[in-house]
């Protein structure tokens, strides 16, 4: 997205895979390539980019390092979850967010970055789709263990992967690789509690606790605890996800404001290159 003299220039959606490989370096050139490109050639005064990957200060101060010595204008880069609370429209909170994975984000009153999850679906990623849907398999494993087959969460799971053996269940996901390919089974988990599965319910209940587990340990550490801003694919489309994660804020943290983004994270972005432009240009009309 990009605005100029106020008003939005460019509103385009990429797919990650065609620009980024995960060398920084050359992620920098794309980027700042599919920029000029946009924008037809002129420079960008003031560029905010929310990074998926880049978790510690020292991450994030590279990549805007790479992409300043290419633009030449002012450039801030943030993780993709601090895009939450300016696209929301606040300055400072703690960014939540749970899509295909998850991450909690804040930064303390000194400036420094804190990051709580993100760890991966085989380790961690707490309420996100890939995780449901980990936590779900496993909920089914001791359900069958134990002799139970009436749960509606099995039989939602077996229909999305495709098989009338419960045998099966366990190799078929492992057979399946990647985050967003287990992501894409998450419906069953909702559609199963939906239909009064006891054994999908809880596992929600899990992750929407767990997600305020997450920002529980940012606010241990200095996190600001009054404002929380939710996002993400998961969150933000599963009703019963985000009031499981309310509910568990309530008890993690009762004096905080939990809100659902509903905006664009982007949103967020062009708030941080105002920002940064009006820092430059005080005198001048916003634009980014």
């Amino acid at each position: 997205m990009a605005c100029r003299d106020g008003r939005t220039i460019v509103d385009e959606v990429l797919v990650t895979e065609s620009w980024r490989i995960r060398q920084i370096e050359a992620d920098a050139e794309r980027l700042v390539s599919i920029i000029a490109d946009l924008c037809e050639g002129v420079a960008s005064a003031a560029l905010a980019v929310g990074a998926h990957g880049c978790d510690t200060d020292e991450q994030c101060q590279h990549f805007q390092t790479l992409l300043s010595a290419r633009t030449g204008g002012r450039v801030q880069v943030v993780n993709d979850a601090e895009l939450m609370v300016p696209a929301a429209g606040y300055v400072d909170g703690i960014g939540v967010v749970a899509g295909t994975g998850s991450i909690a984000v804040a930064r303390t009153q000194e400036g420094k970055m804190l990051a709580a999850g993100g760890w991966g679906w085989i380790l961690g990623d707490e309420g996100s789709a890939a995780a449901l849907v980990r936590e779900a398999a496993r909920a089914v494993r001791g359900a069958l263990d134990r002799g139970l087959h009436g749960d509606p969460l099995i039989d939602a799971l077996m229909r999305e992967l495709d098989t009338d053996d419960q045998t099966k269940l366990g190799i078929l996901l492992n057979e399946t690789r990647g985050a967003a390919v287990w992501g894409r089974y998450a419906n069953a988990v909702f559609d199963a509690a939906a239909a009064g599965s006891p054994l999908a319910t809880r596992v929600i209940a899990e992750g929407g606790a767990a997600l305020a587990a997450l920002v529980e340990v940012l606010i241990e550490r200095g996190a600001n605890a009054s404002l929380v801003v939710a996002g993400g694919g998961v969150i933000a489309e599963q009703p019963m996800l985000m009031k499981a994660f309310v509910e568990a804020m309530a008890r993690v943290a009762p004096a905080s404001r939990v809100v659902l983004l509903r905006e664009p994270p982007v949103i967020g972005a062009m708030a941080l290159a105002k920002r940064l432009f009006a820092d430059q240009y005080p005198s001048s009309r916003i634009g980014a």
